[in-house]
């Protein structure tokens, strides 16, 4: 098999981890507070890294040079999560992962103002598509709504922690110092978990954590293995074997994805009308994964939910 295919492999199973995310982040976010669950999320996620690294490339003296960026990184990334969970209190998954699919055009314009990283025509032209996609789902194919510009709560809540998730993208690139990725994770991590005991200590300690239902559990072991731990994995093992714009295509198969849980887990299906946009997301994904000329420069990609 290819380097390359099993790159597309790997992030077509990275897609599917990050759509359960919605689908069970949805049916557990009443049942904890944000705080106290990404706490516990953070936590296992650095433990499963952190042995990674220590069992591969090792902390080097170097990594712990300027330790205030993984506090600056923890802090934009735990914005993120924290705003997704209060998002999908009211949102539907579906509706939310639309919104995710708006991060790599937000991300662009971020990578511009930090980076000065300049897109090629297709790609932005894929990104718009995608986006049109995205705000076609997150309106329910209701025009009257887009006219009005009637969004609901939950969607408005998420959108501001995606635009934290595109302001991360960009940053990891530009206080990254030459550390091996798994190491910069982990600092990532360990000061997400530290800011979150800060800032969600009250929250931590009012949950009955005895008395938490078992899919509670079920949805933190998910998010902190599969959807932080395997996907921060697959998405390194595909950046060694594919363009970075390749990689950041998949993003667009989240709200597919969704789809596929919702009916797995035998929740309500999106109209007809709706799968519109979903389809728009997908054609975003086949533009950005045709192969770019040799001189463009992809937009740098890095983990997500």
């Amino acid at each position: 098999m290819r380097d390359s295919l099993r790159g597309h492999l790997a992030m077509l199973t990275f897609s599917a981890l990050v759509g359960g995310s919605f689908s069970l982040g949805a049916m557990v976010a009443n049942d904890i507070a944000p705080a106290a669950l990404n706490a516990v999320r953070f936590a296992i996620a650095a433990l499963v890294i952190g042995s990674a690294a220590m069992a591969t490339t090792g902390i080097p003296r170097s990594a712990l040079r300027a330790p205030w960026r993984y506090l600056v990184l923890g802090a934009i990334f735990v914005t993120y999560f924290v705003l997704m969970f209060e998002g999908l209190k009211t949102a539907a998954p579906v509706s939310a992962s639309a919104v995710f699919t708006l991060t790599p055009l937000m991300a662009a314009g971020f990578g511009w103002l930090l980076l000065r990283q300049v897109l090629t025509a297709r790609m932005a032209l894929a990104l718009a598509i995608g986006g049109a996609g995205a705000l076609w789902v997150i309106f329910r194919a209701d025009w009257a709504a887009f006219r009005a510009f009637h969004i609901g709560q939950g969607e408005i809540v998420y959108f501001w922690g995606c635009v934290a998730h595109a302001i991360y993208t960009p940053m990891v690139r530009k206080l990254n110092r030459g550390e091996p990725a798994i190491v910069f994770t982990f600092g990532m991590l360990l000061a997400g978990f530290l800011v979150l005991v800060v800032y969600g200590w009250s929250d931590l300690r009012a949950t009955d954590w005895a008395g938490l239902r078992p899919l509670v559990w079920v949805a933190i072991f998910y998010l902190a293995i599969f959807a932080s731990a395997a996907t921060f994995t697959l998405m390194q093992y595909a950046a060694l074997r594919l363009p970075s714009a390749k990689v950041l295509a998949y993003t667009y198969l989240a709200p597919t994805w969704v789809i596929v849980w919702e009916i797995a887990l035998g929740h309500e299906v999106p109209s007809g009308l709706t799968l519109v946009g979903v389809a728009a997301t997908v054609v975003a994904l086949l533009l950005l994964l045709r192969d770019e000329p040799a001189h463009a420069m992809p937009a740098r990609t890095t983990k997500t939910v």
